[in-house]
This record gives C-alpha cells, structure tokens and sequence, in this order.
C-alpha cells in the first residue's frame, strides 16, 4: 500500500493551513499580550518550582506559529514572510526575556533560591533537539491536517519554548552567566530543531504552490495592523 501521508492533502487544506499559520503569527496587540502572560505564568511557575502552572504557561504561548511561519517562509522562499516572521519572533524573545527579567527584580525577596525546574532548563542536551526535530515535524503535519488541530496546544508542551526563554530572563536578574547561556542555549536549539523539521514536512507537502496565497494573507494582515494604528 502506497504511504500517501504527504501527498493526500487538498489545495483547500494547505491554503487553510497558510492562512491558519500567518494569521496566528501576526505580530499584533493581542499576540504580544499572550506573549507577555505566557511567560509571566512560566516565570513564577519555574521561582516556585510548580510544574503545573509550568505547563499553562506553554499552553497559552503563541509563539511557535511565527517559528513555523519562518519555517514556511523559507520553504517556498518568499523573503516578506521570512522577514516578518522572523522580526515577530526577534520581538518575542526580547519582550519574554525583558519581563522574565523584571518580574523577578520585583519578587526577589520572595524567592531566592534557584530551582530546580530553573537548573533543568539551563542544560541543553542531544535529546532536546531529538525532541525538537519530532516536534517540529509533529507540528507542521498537524498545522495542514483539520482533524489534527487540537493536538498543537499538547505540541507547544513538548516543545518547551517558553520556559528556558524565562529562565534566560531569571538569570539575568540573579546576575548568573551559566543560567543565561544555558537556557538560552536550549531556546536556540528546540527554536532550530523545530525549524528544521518543519521545513522538511512543508516541502514534502509541496507548500512551493502556496506561495501566492501565503503573500496574499501577509498583505492583508499587515494592513489589518496598520488600520488599528
């Protein structure tokens, strides 16, 4: 029996997925609140050494959408959306980080030591990019798939971006280089993981014919953020 895992999808499927992708990743007022609450939960989550409210915090963070829309950008090589994806997650990172880094200057004396939760996020290993590349290549292939859809919330857990991106913020604050190289370190290498295999699945899916469509929505998200101005 034929594999028709990368072959079967409808023109009304990818365009639905581009759509779905850009839209999610548009850097408006609403993304960079959920930005911001994202890693506020992540931040006290980790001081507190609370794995529940850890996990919250990457289910609402909406930053893989500008991570796979920059993985889509440069499969059907349209510089507009390169460059706007990878802006919105430049800003992402700068603004997590910034808020990581004051809200722990504000609540210092309450929490003082480093957790543990904060140590495991500060030592990148060869199985977080192993981890990455699956979830790169698990959540684009959901991205195109409808019936698949509500698996990215669990998706975005695996991927754990947002908490080493606090703990760089928590470590800037505790004045602690090994805890800011780490951790972003292990950011940088789940951020290229996931890039990578999404570029990969985007291709095998022949994404190149939605190159059109993808510019077309680019052009009128831009305009929806100029008209709220």
């Amino acid at each position: 029996m034929a594999i028709t895992l990368f072959t079967s999808l409808t023109k009304n499927d990818k365009t639905e997925a581009v759509d779905r992708l850009i839209k999610g990743s548009t850097p408006s007022q609403d993304f960079f609140l959920m930005i911001v609450l994202s890693i506020l939960t992540a931040t006290f989550g980790l001081l507190q050494n609370n794995v529940s409210v850890i996990i919250g915090s990457m289910l609402i963070a909406p930053i893989l959408y500008p991570i796979l829309s920059l993985s889509l950008g440069i499969t059907i090589a349209d510089f507009k959306l390169i460059s706007r994806s990878f802006w919105t997650l430049v800003k992402s990172i700068a603004l997590a980080i910034t808020v990581a880094n004051i809200s722990t200057l504000l609540f210092s004396t309450q929490f003082t030591s480093i957790t543990q939760e904060i140590v495991s996020r500060a030592h990148p290993t060869l199985s977080y990019a192993i981890i990455a590349l699956i979830v790169g290549f698990a959540g684009s292939f959901a991205l195109v798939k409808p019936q698949l859809n509500e698996t990215l919330p669990g998706i975005a857990i695996s991927v754990a971006i947002i908490p080493p991106l606090a703990t760089t913020g928590i470590g800037i604050a505790k004045f602690n280089w090994d805890l800011i190289s780490g951790s972003f370190l292990l950011f940088l290498v789940n951020t290229t993981g996931v890039i990578f295999a999404s570029m990969i699945t985007f291709s095998l899916m022949n994404f190149y014919t939605e190159k059109s469509e993808a510019k077309k929505t680019v052009k009128a998200e831009d305009n929806k953020i100029k008209n709220t101005r």
